[in-house]
């Protein structure tokens, strides 16, 4: 044991293992981009003259929170900077890190900087799944500037790191990668000697490497993943053709990759982006997003909610068969379940986006809730009260109330409401079926007004 010590203590010993580990790791951790130069992607920030770009040229990197969806550059970026920072590097994933792990690190970061004045660079992969009390841990380190943090993270910052944390980072947005992106990662791959595949005698067929670029839907990750399986799987000797052809893409990525989080900011994204669709009357937007959900794995109940909301919130009266339709896709989807529960949602989804839009019946509910929130509640009044039990006359309750059957017209007048609050919360519009409805309040209280 003490001599395996003393062998890792040697530089060249130690040297040999980072190369042994580098040449047998992933593709995609080979590929890592080891400059700028060589990074893809993410230009709105780390383009020529961009924030990011600045600060690393200038070498007065600030903590900064990495976001954005896996496979877009998150991890690449930091040990980039890592090689290009003049300050310590040193990297934690937050997984398999602790406290104690975190404040050795400051602890040793505060003597470097005490001693020779040199900066240290934190990097937390994942840094989402450290607890509330483990993020505490960096703030005053942080803020005094004895490390500057680099979290990477696929969740929401605002939502998974402290607030005290995000206010002391700039937040970096990580977008999907391009299709023109990650093919000029794939032919970097090939091409590479040292890190790729350019010592062997690899054939690429261009429509392959599309075929690669397309399918990995922006992950750079699952990209190279498919393109080592292709390589690897038709090796055979260095110096013999491995032919890369659109038929071995397709064997090496099946199926391909959406990304998707049930739980996380794409649940709500294309949520919203399903709803605000319906409500703007573009069905083929609407099956769209309906169709990223359902693909993605989104629960089908959640995706019936969302679509029932809309019918009454959006459609209301101006066409309420919109609301039926989606409980009955509710329903279907409870008993019927995918695949043929899309079929209902698509043609809910798609009804109440081509329906007619009024939303009084959504206003009327919330104006009428605001008022009995804000304001004193009124009594009922005493004709409206319920008169099914013994000594209810003696109360006076349910005397003077006239029932509306009794009249031929259906409708007779008679204060519900009471006059101590008498406002027109319902307020419909002149659209689909609520045109009627409008029509036919307006003539009931003009009938009222004449009463009056």
């Amino acid at each position: 044991m003490g001599l395996m010590a003393a062998a890792r203590d040697n530089p060249l010993f130690a040297e040999a293992e980072r190369v042994s580990i580098q040449a047998n790791s992933p593709l995609a951790v080979r590929m890592r981009p080891q400059c700028l130069a060589e990074f893809a992607g993410q230009e709105h920030f780390v383009g020529e003259g961009k924030l990011l770009r600045r600060m690393l040229d200038a070498d007065c990197l600030t903590s900064v929170i990495l976001y954005g969806p896996p496979g877009t550059g998150k991890t690449s970026l930091a040990w980039v900077i890592a090689n290009q920072t003049r300050s310590k590097f040193h990297y934690i994933s937050a997984p398999a890190a602790s406290v104690k792990d975190i404040r050795l690190v400051i602890e040793t970061a505060t003597g470097r900087l005490a001693s020779s004045g040199e900066r240290t660079v934190l990097f937390i992969d994942e840094i989402h799944r450290f607890n509330r009390a483990q993020q505490d841990v960096l703030l005053d380190d942080v803020e005094n500037g004895v490390i500057t943090l680099i979290g990477a993270t696929t969740e929401n910052p605002y939502f998974s790191v402290n607030s005290p944390l995000i206010s002391r980072s700039t937040v970096f947005s990580f977008e999907s990668l391009t299709t023109d992106d990650i093919t000029g990662i794939l032919k970097r791959a090939l091409a590479d000697d040292e890190r790729g595949f350019g010592k062997l005698n690899v054939q690429a067929d261009d429509k392959a490497i599309a075929f690669l670029a397309q399918m990995c839907d922006g992950d750079g990750r699952v990209a190279l993943n498919g393109l080592e399986v292709a390589v690897l799987s038709q090796q055979k000797a260095p110096s013999e053709v491995i032919d890369l052809t659109v038929d071995i893409a397709k064997e090496s990525i099946q199926q391909k990759s959406i990304q998707y989080d049930g739980t996380g900011d794409t649940h709500y994204d294309l949520a919203s982006a399903l709803q605000k669709s319906m409500r703007g009357s573009d069905p083929d937007a609407t099956v769209y997003w309906l169709g990223r959900m359902i693909a993605g794995g989104e629960d089908l109940r959640f995706i019936a909610r969302r679509i029932a909301v809309c019918a009454a919130e959006d459609v209301g009266n101006a066409d309420p068969m919109a609301t039926v339709l989606a409980a009955s896709a509710v329903q279907i989807c409870e008993f019927v379940g995918l695949p043929e529960a899309q079929l209902a949602l698509s043609q809910a989804a798609i009804y109440i986006a081509c329906a007619p839009k009024s939303n009084a019946c959504a206003k009327a509910i919330w104006e009428a809730i605001a008022d009995v929130r804000a304001g004193r509640t009124i009594p009922v009044p005493k004709h409206l009260r319920d008169s099914h039990y013994r000594g209810a006359d003696k109360l006076g309750h349910g005397q003077g109330y006239k029932y509306p059957h009794n009249s031929e017209t259906g409708f007779v007048v008679q204060d519900y409401l009471g006059q101590a609050l008498g406002k027109h919360y319902y307020r419909p519009k002149t659209l689909g079926r609520e045109k009627i409805v409008k029509e036919y309040l307006q003539k009931i209280r003009n009938q009222l007004e004449e009463d009056v």
